[in-house]
């Protein structure tokens, strides 16, 4: 099998991919349509990015839904710097999202990077979120924010994802589409939306199937979602929000060692205890597999008085698990043993209350808003064994059974001062993440208990207008990342982990945003980020991980994007990382200066874009490039290597009378290289590497309707 690594030079031709149109004549290209957009994200106040002292990137409806099948949020945040999101080919895992390094290690979920959809989070109290739970058949935007900025939100240390949606707006019109692929993927979407009166609505229901790029990773998944947005009084708004997501029986592939992957990387790892002939993989024998049920709903109020303002958010939500792992306790120890069966229902809810006043003060404006967050989640966990007699991937004995909750309760302060050129920014949040574990099965030992998490997260900025094109900022920030619950659940000795503390970090970053013309825009930053008590892998196996604190991290970094329009519909963009993200001190068997692993040295991403002058026809050639991945704390074994890949996509669009017609058609990885998309880290059995698809097609059509 060959082997891709990626050279600077490689990352180099991506850059000329996205930069080697040039124009002389400028009346004749189109403005960046996102060049003004106005965010939420940091300051709380609305400000276009460009105006705002910190990372932070926005990606609009065209490049979420053109020539996608609108099911993985990291096919649209490829193009963000700073951000690594990986489709793992595991629908029972979720996305593997990461942002300056943050969230790497995550065997499932996100953590480290907080989700917020529509204002309500998508997070738990304690970190750990589902990015499968967006709803990007109907958003309008997303909001990626890293950086210093990001401590404001709390818990976590590595930016905010936010998603929002569009609002009902207009006459009725309802929508169909149908799109598939390679591999027996296939999704199919019906939406609704408009305004009578006050009152806008969208509704939308999608299912989408797939048989798996890679051995047993099946999946069929559901969801649904509903928006309502009323105008109760004057200078008032309130929108409901309530979607669900419904998984029943996706597959768990696992990781495979690097010999299977080099066999075959479409393959399972082979079960070596099993005394069948042929041997059948750990995934087909234990038949590892997770049905997710989510439920959730939220309601935001916002409330004009004048020049300033009040926003109330309450949710609420259930969520229903059960997973089965591929060990079992003929191969562990009884006392610590908790179960290869997964079961859990969680009840969550929260609410956000902040006021935003506006005044003057030294010839400035000055806007500040206090505001105050909790959080709670309800877990009724149970763990079975997998297996009844001689047949695994069953659910059995009883083997763990406990009441878990985890809250926090945040109140903070931000502030804004404008005046000429200068802006300054500055907040305080205090955050306090209980955690409280009632064992109901003692047979095992007690693992009763409770722990209590609080730090204070302070943050500062400042940014100066050099001229109308230029402006440069820096900002410092505290932060800290408890461990979730997930983190918590198992010591590598047996029982509930209470000696995990969380990490706490410095952050510090300074960068410029130019627009050499209304059609360019250029983004830089430079960002240091020391952290003490890293929480790493312990041990990992089967799906079961267990975590411990690290010693001190260094990270060191630089991003850069570039936006361009040019002549004749043509448009170019370019986003590059490059990240040194070191063990700063030693620990254990792992050396000073070993890399993080799950983290990248350099990724890329450039993008050679075309559409008609009536927007009827499109093409795009993308590149996507990352340097080699460590998947241990040591750098030891085989590190999963860089890779470069090309995509292609077209679209058109057309109208008759009051309908719209949409056809797209996508083809990735056009050379067809093998390799390794994500990596499991820190893995016991050396199980860490996830295989990407090879060469693939999508082919994708809609018909919408407006009456």
């Amino acid at each position: 099998m060959q082997q891709y690594p990626v050279r600077w030079n490689a990352i180099a031709a991506l850059v000329a991919l996205g930069g080697t149109v040039t124009v002389t004549q400028a009346e004749e290209a189109v403005p960046l349509p996102a060049a003004d957009v106005v965010v939420v994200s940091a300051t709380r106040i609305g400000h276009t990015v460009f105006d705002m002292p910190a990372s932070i990137d926005v990606i609009d409806a065209t490049r979420i839904q053109q020539s996608q099948q609108r099911v993985n949020a990291s096919e649209a945040l490829a193009a963000v710097p700073g951000l690594v999101a990986q489709n793992r080919q595991n629908y029972a895992q979720d996305l593997q999202i990461s942002s300056r390094g943050f969230g790497a290690r995550s065997t499932f979920g996100v953590r480290g990077v907080r989700l917020i959809a529509d204002g309500i989070p998508a997070s738990m109290p304690d970190g750990q979120g589902q990015a499968a739970t967006f709803n990007l058949d109907m958003a309008e935007r997303i909001e990626v924010l890293r950086g210093p900025f990001s401590a404001i939100y709390g818990n976590h240390s590595g930016g905010v994802i936010q998603l929002f949606t569009r609002d009902g707006e207009g006459a009725p019109t309802i929508e169909a589409s149908y799109s598939a692929g390679s591999y027996g993927s296939r999704k199919a979407d019906v939406n609704a939306q408009g305004k009578q009166g006050d009152v806008g609505y969208v509704l939308d229901a999608s299912r989408f199937e797939t048989d798996g790029y890679r051995a047993h990773s099946a999946a069929t998944r559901d969801q649904a979602f509903a928006k309502l947005t009323l105008t109760p009084m004057q200078d008032a708004k309130l929108t409901i929000v309530a979607n669900g997501l419904r998984q029943k029986d996706t597959q768990d592939p696992l990781g495979v060692t690097w010999a299977t992957y080099q066999r075959d990387p479409r393959a399972g790892e082979t079960d070596a205890t099993d005394t069948q002939t042929p041997r059948r993989t750990l995934a087909d024998r234990y038949d590892t597999r997770k049905s997710i049920d989510h439920q959730q709903i939220g309601a935001n109020w916002e409330q004009q008085f004048g020049d300033d303002r009040l926003r109330v958010m309450v949710y609420g939500g259930n969520r229903q698990v059960i997973q089965y792992q591929s060990f079992s306790r003929a191969f562990q120890a009884p006392a610590t043993h908790s179960g290869g069966v997964i079961d859990f229902d969680r009840d969550f809810y929260g609410a956000d209350v902040n006021w935003t006043h506006v005044s003057q003060l030294a010839g400035g404006k000055l806007s500040t808003t206090f505001g105050l967050e909790y959080g709670r989640s309800d877990d009724d966990r149970k763990g079975y064994e997998n297996f009844i007699g001689t047949q695994f991937g069953v659910k059995g004995a009883l083997r763990r059974d406990e009441q878990d909750v985890v809250s926090n309760l945040d109140p903070y302060l931000q502030a804004e001062w404008q005046s000429g050129a200068w802006m300054l920014s500055a907040g305080v949040r205090r955050s306090t993440v209980k955690v409280s574990v009632d064992d109901r099965f003692v047979s095992n030992g007690n693992d009763s208990g409770n722990l209590e998490f609080s730090h204070t997260t302070p943050v500062l900025g400042v940014l100066y207008r050099v001229s109308p094109k230029v402006n440069v900022y820096a900002s410092a920030a505290r932060g800290f990342e408890t461990p979730t619950l997930n983190e918590l659940f198992y010591a590598s000795a047996g029982g509930f982990n209470f000696n995990l503390k969380p990490a706490e970090s410095t952050h510090l970053e300074t960068g410029i945003k130019t627009r050499l013309d209304e059609r360019t825009r250029l983004n830089a930053a430079i960002f240091q980020v020391r952290t003490s008590d890293e929480v790493v892998v312990d041990s990992s196996g089967g799906g079961r991980t267990s975590y411990r604190n690290a010693s001190k991290t260094l990270r060191r970094g630089l991003e850069v994007s570039l936006e361009s329009s040019w002549r004749y519909g043509l448009s170019t963009r370019v986003a590059l990382t490059a990240l040194r993200a070191t063990y700063d001190q030693g620990f254990g068997a792992v050396p000073q200066g070993s890399r993080l692993p799950g983290v990248p040295k350099a990724n890329a991403y450039a993008e050679l874009a075309w559409k008609d002058s009536a927007d009827r026809f499109g093409a795009a050639l993308e590149g996507i490039a990352t340097s080699k991945i460590y998947a241990d704390d040591a750098n030891a074994d085989q590190a999963a290597p860089g890779y470069g890949i090309l995509n292609a996509r077209m679209n058109a669009s057309q109208q008759w009378n009051g309908w719209r017609f949409r056809q797209f058609a996508r083809l990735n990885n056009l050379l067809g290289k093998n390799y390794i998309g994500s990596v499991i880290v820190g893995d016991t059995n050396k199980r860490y590497y996830e295989a990407a698809p090879q060469r693939n097609w999508l082919l994708g059509v809609s018909a919408a309707y407006q009456f």
